[in-house]
């Protein structure tokens, strides 16, 4: 294990911000911190996004526009899906993934209630991609870690991933159940064995966190490489194009 952790670290450098590449078929991420870049390898927060070129050959170009704190609102709001739309062409593909910040009531800059705003978003998002001749996907939110005193597993997200469903099946595009999955993951493996997933700080480890660090919604290296293979396999299993690019030896 330790010597798996360290290959991942490593090869993050190279491959955790990808930049993109006209000459290629290329994925676009489009979604939040769940599956962004994590610049600081000093500290061990990983999208899955981040770990996903560690599966997919040279030949497919992944470019990672996810980012901390964002919502299917904040993300259009603050240009950054103008930024995808410029650079994406005929033959990409975009897979978006957005429900954890979109619950956030409180902060009206991202806020979308997965009734109405939410699938507004997302059919926008859709029809924007499809107008460049590209194919956009939609993934559910991954799970939270959160668990009862029963030690039930309590699920934070079904509105919007059920939301993201509804969209996708309505609009005829690829739906990669990422929530239904991490959280039968994390329901299997229980409580105690789900901590190795994600964000445990010890104190006096990280002078950010003196007193330490508990995060039950983002990821670790090992959680964001689990993530990522489940993504994987769902290709694999569908035939989807994209799995024409995925190592054979990396499952």
């Amino acid at each position: 294990m330790k010597h798996i952790l360290c290959t991942l670290l490593l090869s993050l450098v190279c491959f955790g911000a990808s930049a993109w590449d006209p000459t290629r078929v290329a994925l676009h991420l489009v979604g939040d911190s769940t599956m962004s870049n994590k610049p600081n390898l000093a500290y061990p927060e990983r999208g899955w996004g981040q770990l996903l070129p560690q599966y997919m050959t040279e030949e497919l170009e992944i470019v990672n526009h996810a980012a901390n704190g964002r919502s299917t609102r904040r993300f259009l709001n603050e240009g950054r899906w103008a930024l995808v739309l410029s650079e994406l062409k005929a033959g990409d593909y975009v897979l978006i993934q957005f429900g954890h910040n979109d619950q956030k009531e409180d902060d009206p800059a991202r806020y979308a209630s997965a009734d109405k705003d939410y699938p507004a978003f997302l059919r926008q998002y859709i029809k924007e991609v499809r107008a460049k001749d590209a194919t956009p996907m939609i993934a559910s939110s991954i799970c939270r870690r959160h668990f009862d005193e029963q030690g039930n597993l309590q699920r934070k997200l079904l509105d919007y991933a059920s939301a993201a469903k509804q969209v996708a099946e309505s609009e005829g595009v690829e739906f990669f159940d990422l929530n239904e999955q991490t959280c039968g993951f994390l329901k299997n493996i229980g409580e105690p064995e789900s901590r190795q997933y994600f964000i445990q700080v010890p104190p006096d480890l990280y002078t950010r966190y003196p007193e330490g660090k508990t995060d039950n919604t983002h990821l670790n290296v090992v959680g964001a490489a689990k993530v990522a293979q489940f993504f994987i396999r769902d290709l694999k299993a569908r035939k989807h194009p994209l799995a024409n690019y995925v190592y054979r030896d990396s499952l």
